[in-house]
């Protein structure tokens, strides 16, 4: 489907469902976020190839994820917090800046990975989600749980590694979840040993 998206340029990856907070102050995504809410509306989330989260626009990776605003807050006047759920993929073909600085993009989806089993050789991954899980608490993780997806456990494994944002990036981009789950098994099997 090729449609036109607002762009929010981030620091971060999302991952297709995945959740994400964040902290809105910038008035072009104050009103972007404000009219996502009203209107229901999705908007996308791309990683910065190059510039800055403020200021100036920055120059976003092509594929970035459409996410959609699940709760909101303002704890302070100017300052929005909202939870969000990564829903699915996309590619920039052009993008546009309007007066306040916010790019929209003509973005055409991405077709969601289909479900696979996990091989029994990367079950390690999976074990290492689950106690990661534990650490940090089943709340930031997407309900319902699916450690015998390699697509899910993939996407979440990429989200809370330590992992450079480039590197999040191409995990982002690649529609082979197994190729994706091996990546990461040898990750993680690097930093065992």
């Amino acid at each position: 489907m090729n449609a036109t998206l607002p762009l929010f340029p981030l620091n971060t990856v999302a991952f297709p469902g995945g959740l994400l907070p964040l902290r809105i102050f910038e008035q072009r995504y104050m009103d972007m976020v404000k009219k996502a809410i009203a209107d229901r509306t999705p908007f996308g989330i791309c990683a910065i190839r190059e510039g800055k989260e403020v200021g100036a626009p920055a120059k976003p990776y092509e594929v970035g994820t459409r996410v959609q605003v699940t709760d909101w807050e303002m704890p302070q006047t100017g300052i929005l917090h909202i939870k969000t759920q990564a829903l699915e993929r996309f590619v920039i073909r052009t993008t546009e800046s309007d007066a306040q600085g916010l790019l929209r993009g003509n973005v055409d989806d991405i077709g969601a990975e289909s479900r696979i089993a996990v091989p029994n050789d990367l079950r390690m991954a999976v074990d290492i989600l689950r106690h990661i899980m534990e650490q940090v608490g089943a709340d930031a993780f997407p309900e319902p749980l699916q450690f015998d997806n390699a697509v899910w456990v993939g996407y979440r494994l990429s989200e809370v590694l330590t992992l450079k944002l480039s590197v999040k990036q191409s995990l982002l981009e690649m529609n082979d979840s197994i190729t994706r789950l091996r990546i990461l098994n040898e990750f993680l099997k690097r930093q065992i040993s």
